[in-house]
Order: C-alpha cells, then structure tokens, then sequence
C-alpha cells in the first residue's frame, strides 16, 4: 500500500498516536497511518475541521460506540477514540494490504475455490456480528481488507442496531452503496435484517468471482431502480457454475428467500470439499493467494512500516468516503459512476423520493476511509494541536525521522 507524506497542515500526533502519513482522503475526513506509543500501527481516521459540528460529533460519537460493542478475528479492532477532541479522531487495526475491489482490479478475479473460502469467512465473521445485534449495511469490497493474516472486515460507519429505536439514520433515509445494497434496503423499508448482510456479501462474492456487480447502470438513479425492481434479476454472466447456487440464493430478491448466514458457510465449504480440499487448507490459500500477489516494498525484517512511505508526487491523493456517509446531501445530478457513490432517499415536500448522491469525490476504488478497525483500546486523550509539544517523551526514532524527511520533501515541492 502506498502512503504518502503528511502535509505541512496535518497534525503530527493525535492522542497517544504519532502520524507518520496519509493511507487516504476525501470530501469529509483524512485517514492516517499511525503509531501508538509502544510501536503499534494504526488507522487514524479524523474529520475535517472544516465540517466539525455538533451534529457530526454525534454521530462521529455514535460510530464510536458501535465499534466498541464489535469485536471477532476477521473485525479490524478498535484501538481508541476522542470525539470531542479539537479534531475528532478514530484509531483503529491497520491492515497491512489492498481491499478486494483493489485487488481484483489489479490481479483479475478470485478463482470459485478462493471465492468459496472468502465467502465462508466473511459470512461467519458477519453472523458474529449479528450475534452482538448489528448490521453492517455497508459490505463491499472496498471494505474487505486482504491482510497477510487474512481478509479482514472494516467500516461499520453505517452499522445499526437490529430491531431497535437506535438509528444513525434519519426518517425516509436510505443510505448505503447502490451496487451492494439490498432490495427491502434501497427501498427504505424497516426494520431491516440480517439479510442486507446476507444479500452485500452475495454482491461481494460476484465481484470476487467475476469483476463485477449484480446491477450496474450509468447512474445511481438507474442502479436503483434494478435493484428495486422484482422482475430485474441480477446478472451472474460469468460466474463459476459450481458458484451458482450459491449467488442465487444470496441475492434473491425477497429477503425471506435468502439464504441464511450459516447456509452461506455450509455451501462453501462443500465447494471447497468438492475440490478435495479441507475448509482450513482453503483459507491458508486464499491468504497466500492474495499475500503472493500484492507488491510489498518493505523487507522481510522488522523495518518499521514508516520505512515504506512513499515520496511525495504530484498525483492527487487517494480520494475516500465521507467520515458520516449518511449526512443528507441536498438533490443535485446523479454521478456518472454508480459503482463508487453513497446514495441517500430523501422524501422531498410533495411527498415524493428524490435520490440525490453524495458529493462527487472521485473515490479510489480501495476506499481506504474504510481502513479503520478495533480492539480493546486506550482511554481516550486530548489531541495535540499541530505544532504543540508533546507532554511525553516521543518514540520510535527512525519513524520520527522518516515522518520529518517526509514534512520537508512535501514542503519542497508544494506550490506555495
């Protein structure tokens, strides 16, 4: 993963974390590579100043608290947190390797043995999920990490509570990614279930498996209405046969026809066994598959990941996904591209849905706004101002020089 240099405007710590460079941005907020004070690397996710209110603290805090409550092997763990903070900020797992949808643009699909493996992985890591009363609502491959331990789950902006008062979403508001969401979820019906899930990681496995998603079309409006309408199946041209069945049932169009998560497994692992392979075997080759395949500049011993940031270009950065995707945006034109936008339903005056996507921010594909994650944490600190001196002893030498090399090659080629 290529990490750029921190911008002389960027903050050089936040709570207990160094930031030693930029994983991504966009339209809301920057994501940082950090480093906590015994040597841990971190996603550092942080809302821009120029949109902190009280209403994005909210619900920045309520992000925070579901991640608290979210914990299993394939989450990306929660490692701290400070909402109130100047700037506020979110620490989480940093995974060290490209999302899916990075990863098959770059290498071509999984084959259906590898896909049938990610899928058994990712449906348990989900039905844990539900086990804790959440759903994620936003699965997609850009929220998929390939780690070398394995795919990891991130992103649980948008997660809510199941069958509960508690929403992070206002009345008549659909939020989510069009390519990937559910029918009863882009038509706003509630309560949702476990089967928004079910349905994401049908649309996830397709991607995996062929490069593609159930329902594509030039705009958000349009992707929309195919998958709101009953009689539009989703298109599985190319997918494995022996995947079929599989994909079918995920996305079936009423969410009582669905598959179950533990169904999901099931028919997974009979894939897998059909290739005379145990479930186990399957995951260790789907890590070594994709672990193979990404490009690691780093050196096989314990050079710190700071080693490995990139030098400044002049290459705009990776754009990411909104800090609180589901803000509501005022209607404007639909983007050209369905495949990378958030999309909210806002019942306008006459009583009529208007879809109106949220600020065009020409996403890089790998959403690396998503590249937060969680574990038990540190309690969280105050934020250090750029600039301010720091009230404990700094760590990490080489990183702090990296960091400094960095400040000064950016400064160098900046236009100001």
């Amino acid at each position: 993963m290529q990490i750029t240099p921190l911008s002389p405007e960027d903050p050089s710590s936040l709570g207990d974390f160094d930031l030693l460079g930029r994983i991504g941005q966009g339209g809301m907020g920057q994501v940082f590579l950090g480093e906590s004070l015994g040597g841990e690397p971190a996603a550092v996710k942080v809302i821009k100043p120029s949109i902190v209110d009280s209403e994005s603290r909210q619900r920045f805090a309520q992000e925070i608290e579901v991640l608290k409550t979210i914990w299993g092997p394939r989450i990306a763990a929660f490692l701290g947190a400070d909402a109130e903070a100047d700037q506020p900020w979110l620490a989480t797992e940093y995974v060290d390797g490209p999302d899916l949808a990075r990863h098959v643009g770059t290498h071509g699909p999984l084959p259906s043995v590898l896909t049938a493996a990610l899928g058994a992985i990712l449906a348990e890591a989900l039905s844990a999920v539900h086990t804790q009363g959440l759903l994620h609502r936003d699965l997609k491959p850009a929220n998929v990490l390939l780690g070398p331990n394995g795919p990891k789950i991130i992103d649980f902006g948008l997660a809510a509570f199941t069958e509960s008062h508690v929403s992070l979403t206002a009345p008549n508001q659909v939020v989510g990614t069009p390519i990937c969401m559910a029918p009863e979820q882009a038509a706003g019906l509630k309560p949702l279930t476990g089967a928004v899930d079910v349905y994401a990681l049908g649309a996830v496995l397709l991607f995996a498996a062929t490069g593609h998603y159930p329902h594509e079309a030039a705009t958000p409006y349009m992707v929309f209405h195919l998958v709101t309408d009953p009689d539009t199946t989703p298109d599985l041209s190319g997918a494995p046969s022996e995947l079929m069945p599989l994909l079918t049932g995920m996305l079936a169009h009423n969410a009582e026809d669905r598959s179950s998560l533990t169904d999901v497994v099931q028919q997974c692992r009979s894939i897998i066994e059909a290739h005379g392979m145990k479930i186990a075997q399957a995951r260790r080759k789907l890590t070594a598959h994709t672990a193979g395949q990404q490009h690691t500049s780093a050196s096989a011993d314990d050079s710190p990941i700071s080693s490995r940031l990139a030098p400044a270009s002049d290459a705009p950065g990776t754009e990411t996904a909104p800090a609180a995707q589901d803000t509501p945006v005022p209607p404007g034109p639909p983007t050209p591209s369905p495949t990378v936008v958030e999309v909210s339903r806002l019942a306008d005056p006459a009583g009529q849905d208007s879809l109106s996507p949220t600020p065009p921010a020409q996403r890089d594909p790998s959403d690396p706004f998503a590249r937060e994650q969680s574990a038990p944490g540190c309690p969280p600190k105050a934020s250090r101002r750029p600039g301010e001196a720091s009230s404990s002893p700094r760590h990490s030498l080489q990183a702090r020089r990296t960091a400094e090399r960095l400040r000064a090659a950016y400064a160098a080629r900046a236009p100001f």
